[in-house]
């Protein structure tokens, strides 16, 4: 049986990914760079003069080829290309769409995937990620136009394709968003973890000057990330989670792939889960910035942040997992903060994107603002606003299957009765002492995620076991 590309290609929770050379190939990333283009003509229909699109690639294997092939399609249908001269983080080209005024931005990148895959993200003139609606109407154009495309250097030379700096217009804004001044008078002790990824030497740049000079992990380009998997969980964080604890560093930062993620370590190698940091976060613009408007978490995210929005009297949004949900409240509401589980966040008077660098960024200034490392800080919210005790497991579906039904019919778990069930994005069983569980199948990999919480480790633990119990 032919397998035509159209069946490989399918948009998931954040873009299309596949494996290099397997279904991530030259002539279906040009088949997918036709249906976008067909896309913008069709939908968008832009005026004349708007027909900009901002594309970028971060440091995976070939990004840059297959954003060449994606660039002389768009300047064969007749887009102006913005095309970064270098690998940059995902949020550099989605604010790099709205700075230049495009129509939409593309994102050459597999984000957290292994560096045997590559992926395609479509960015809105907003610069948040493309909605369901907007993916399913790309997929809808695959083969339905024959590919057109031209000769890169041709296309520059007719100023179809200009080379573009993204970083310039993005470094500035976050020199502009934090209190520069404040933060280079301080004198904390700072170490990031790069993952080999698009990050680079963001963080050194714009620190530079000031008495904090952070110390750079795993910043040199490597395609592969040295065999590992760029994503900013601890097992993935050996390195980082030693030297903080060895060398007593104030604060360790991590970032993925394609930095639009965050992970932290505070003092004694202890690792500090995104949900904790989007609590921080929070607080911090909301205490010490006063920012006032809602918060949003996604329906895995932890329940400190229903106590937090409670007490600090912000409107708490609940949405499915994948931050395009979170950037579309980011757009229609005044949103302080929104995060994910797996580490995105994104904050008001900003494009609706998440931010890595940013987010760190935060963090420190929120250090900064209250003289205190960030385990001092961490200590205060969870006194304030309680501890809970995140856990989550990737369960590969091989001889398994996850079975909805089965699992909203429990009712109790680890002898707690369960009390609100919730199926819009898997499902998630609540229990009457705040603990939970909930099983979510991937939208990017052939996996079913597990999520706990409860207020000991212990019984976080429990939790997963009866979630893996479940998929036998």
């Amino acid at each position: 049986m032919t397998i035509r590309p159209k069946d490989e290609i399918k948009f998931g929770t954040d873009g299309w990914r596949g494996v290099i050379s397997d279904n991530f190939t030259f002539k279906n990333v040009a088949i997918v760079g036709q249906a976008i283009s067909d896309w913008i003509k069709k939908d968008l229909k832009p005026i004349q003069g708007q027909k900009r699109v901002a594309l970028g690639y971060d440091t995976r294997f070939l990004g840059r080829e297959y954003a060449q092939i994606i660039a002389c399609i768009f300047a064969k249908n007749n887009f102006k290309v913005y095309f970064s001269d270098a690998p940059i983080p995902t949020p550099a080209l989605s604010y790099g769409v709205v700075n230049i005024k495009g129509v939409c931005g593309i994102m050459i990148t597999a984000s957290h995937n292994p560096g045997k895959f590559n992926g395609i993200k479509i960015k809105t003139s907003r610069g948040g990620g493309a909605p369901t609606d907007v993916t399913k109407k790309v997929e809808g154009y695959l083969e339905t136009t024959p590919v057109q495309t031209m000769d890169f250097d041709a296309a520059i030379k007719a100023k179809k394709i200009k080379m573009h700096d993204f970083k310039v217009a993005y470094l500035r804004f976050m020199k502009s968003y934090v209190d520069l001044k404040r933060i280079k008078r301080a004198k904390f002790k700072v170490v990031q973890d790069v993952m080999h990824g698009s990050g680079g030497r963001l963080l050194e740049e714009v620190l530079k000057g000031g008495k904090i000079r952070p110390f750079l992990m795993r910043a040199e380009i490597n395609p592969h990330f040295n065999g590992g998997k760029p994503e900013p969980v601890p097992e993935y964080l050996q390195g980082i989670l030693k030297k903080v604890k060895d060398e007593k560093f104030d604060l360790g930062l991590v970032l993925d792939g394609d930095a639009d993620r965050i992970a932290a370590v505070a003092p004694g190698g202890e690792f500090i889960s995104p949900q904790r940091i989007l609590g921080l976060i929070t607080l911090h613009l909301v205490r010490n910035q006063g920012r006032r408007g809602g918060v949003v978490k996604t329906t895995c995210g932890t329940m400190l942040i229903d106590h937090l929005a409670r007490k600090l009297g912000l409107k708490l949004y609940e949405t499915p997992v994948g931050f395009k949900y979170i950037s579309d409240l980011m757009v229609s509401e005044r949103i302080v903060a929104g995060g994910e589980e797996a580490g995105g966040i994104g904050v008001q008077d900003y494009i609706p994107e998440r931010d890595g660098t940013l987010a760190g960024l935060l963090l420190l200034e929120m250090m900064v603002y209250e003289k205190k490392n960030i385990k001092q800080l961490l200590h205060d919210m969870e006194k304030e606003f309680g501890r809970y005790y995140y856990e989550r497991s990737d369960l590969d579906l091989k001889g398994r299957k996850f079975d909805p039904q089965r699992m909203k019919a429990i009712k109790s778990l680890l002898g707690k009765r369960v009390i609100k069930v919730t199926d819009f994005d898997g499902v998630k069983l609540i229990c009457e002492d705040e603990s939970w569980l909930m099983l979510r199948p991937s939208g990017t990999e052939p996996l079913v995620r597990a999520y706990s919480e409860a207020k000991s480790l212990k019984k976080a633990k429990q939790l997963l076991k009866v979630g893996e119990a479940l998929l036998k």
